[in-house]
């Protein structure tokens, strides 16, 4: 195979980052979230610039999942990351996630969601199957469609479990 010298994967996966970026933009205009729009973030939570409260961190050292819906204040976003007021147990507390931390997003309001696979994870499977480590590279997930109105659609892919 040919070596990738533009770094296909690297720019997928920006441009896909971007697509989330774009969403929070959404949700921090003064209006908020359109319709019944509201995200489900799961991130990593000692990725490099994770910010969150030390007893969050313990109570999950892997991966959070966090909810913008209703409650959530003064959401901020930049190029690289994003800060929001979350309450967790009634407390308000400020928190900052790099959207490089991010490992899965998620509408279910509309079934959109992305996930991003994490460097580590793709260099892992490659060193198994003898592949050189590559870049990492995001893939658009698709949730099971309702076979009726009364239909429940699960969200456990996108739980920690």
């Amino acid at each position: 195979m040919a070596d990738d010298l533009i770094g296909y994967e690297q720019l997928m996966q920006d441009a896909l980052r971007g697509v989330v970026r774009a969403s929070l933009q959404e949700a921090a205009n003064p209006r908020g979230l359109p319709g019944k729009h509201h995200f489900y973030i799961t991130f990593r939570t000692h990725a490099p610039g994770v910010i969150i409260p030390e007893h969050l961190r313990a109570r999950y050292p892997d991966e959070m999942t966090i909810v913008l819906e209703h409650q959530f204040w003064d959401l901020e976003v930049y190029a690289d990351r994003f800060r929001v007021i979350l309450k967790f147990s009634g407390q308000p507390h400020p928190i900052t996630i790099p959207l490089s931390a991010i490992s899965r997003f998620f509408d279910p309001s509309v079934k959109f969601g992305l996930q991003f696979e994490q460097p580590h994870q793709l260099d892992e499977a490659r060193m198994v199957s003898g592949e050189a480590p590559a870049a990492p590279a995001p893939r658009a997930t698709e949730t099971p469609t309702a076979a009726s109105d009364n239909s429940v659609v699960s969200l456990d892919a996108f739980r920690k479990k």
